[in-house]
């Protein structure tokens, strides 16, 4: 076992213990209206997303009514979550192709995921790890690529090669905590710009602090 993989194995141990319950902070109830808010989620928070669902998702419930959405409504409703243009053809053009190619289902396969508008691995990841189970792959957004980078998970800047890094050293069965997790701690602890790096419970297994996982 590498001393990454030891890391990890360290990491992911830490975690558990923090965060026993970690999952998707996106408030949803089927596949459909997670795929909907992890597009909104892009360079926008979790809490903005969650204030602007309910009525979101009251105005539109199935693939089809999203399909059918007047683009200037829709853009109102999600205006607080930025780049609301860009975000509002994604979610109609998704829409369209899950009506028009999936029988209105989101599919529960990385390849058929990746051929919706709006969808890269990151969104992929996240709906099929928290709406289906899947452990296709490591969810890594700016927080994930943060942490792996500090917790000398990975040396990478492009998100590819960071969730590459990541699927090497954490196990497959881990992989959905993992991401939920280390998340979790980005946005609560491992901030970006004022890290709690006193109040820490991974602090020891941070070569950032410049001390080694044991």
């Amino acid at each position: 076992m590498s001393v990454r993989d030891e890391r990890a194995k360290a990491v992911i141990a830490a975690l558990r213990r923090l965060y026993p319950d970690a999952s998707c902070e996106l408030i949803h109830h089927d596949p459909l209206q997670l795929l909907v808010a992890t597009i909104l989620s892009a360079q926008c928070t979790d809490a903005r997303v969650n204030a602007v669902t309910p009525a979101l998702f009251s105005r539109y419930e199935t693939a089809s009514d999203f399909a059918a959405a007047r683009a200037p409504e829709l853009e109102g409703l999600i205006r607080s979550c930025g780049f609301y243009r860009m975000k509002a053809k994604a979610i109609i053009e998704t829409a369209t192709a899950l009506r028009d190619r999936f029988g209105g289902r989101v599919p529960d396969r990385m390849e058929d995921l990746l051929t919706l508008r709006g969808v890269a691995r990151k969104t992929a990841n996240v709906v099929l790890g928290e709406a289906y189970g899947k452990a296709e792959g490591v969810v890594v957004d700016t927080h994930m690529k943060r942490l792996a980078y500090r917790l000398g998970l990975s040396d990478e800047s492009d998100p590819v090669k960071v969730e590459r890094d990541l699927m090497a050293c954490v196990p497959r069965k881990s992989w959905i905590f993992f991401s939920h997790a280390t998340i979790r701690h980005g946005r609560r602890v491992c901030r970006a710009l004022s890290p709690k790096c006193g109040e820490c419970s991974l602090r020891r297994l941070c070569p950032q602090r410049g001390v080694d996982a044991d």
